[in-house]
């Protein structure tokens, strides 16, 4: 682990510390990145020999580009699970979608309020929005 991304988490944990709110947000982040992508691929750039591509391939690529100057191996986690979601949600309609959004920041804002007590860590530093899920992605494979 890079020692930026060792200082984005050491950063982005002073947010999270009760077991409440880290509960919380294993449910809320994925859905948030899941419910973001299937959204974002309903949103059609161009079409590549029979491809699609859209706003959701375009977002998780420059996404992943951050990552990977963060962390190798988390990003290839990070990578392969928005390229499941990008090929799960193309089939999710877009309320659907925008239900398991609107639940997911429900699940962080329970986190934060009822259980931790203080303001989500993206309140200070909007990078913690990329962070989050990337955390959650070291936390499930024992990588933090």
């Amino acid at each position: 682990m890079s020692p930026t991304l060792r200082s984005q988490f050491a950063d982005y944990a002073a947010f999270h510390t009760t077991p409440g709110n880290r509960a919380c947000h294993c449910i809320g982040i994925p859905l948030i990145v899941f419910a973001l992508v299937a959204l974002l691929t309903h949103a059609p750039v161009a079409t590549l020999g029979g491809f699609t591509l859209t706003l959701a391939e375009i977002t998780i690529a420059v996404v992943t580009v951050w990552y990977l100057n963060l962390d190798v191996p988390l990003a290839l986690v990070m990578l392969a699970a928005t390229a499941i979601s990008a090929f799960a949600g193309r089939s999710v309609p877009v309320l659907v979608a925008l239900a398991l959004f609107v639940t997911g920041w429900i699940f962080q804002f329970i986190g934060h309020y009822a259980y931790e007590k203080k303001s989500p860590a993206f309140y200070k530093n909007l990078t913690h929005l990329l962070v989050g899920p990337l955390w959650i992605a070291a936390k499930a494979t024992r990588r933090a």
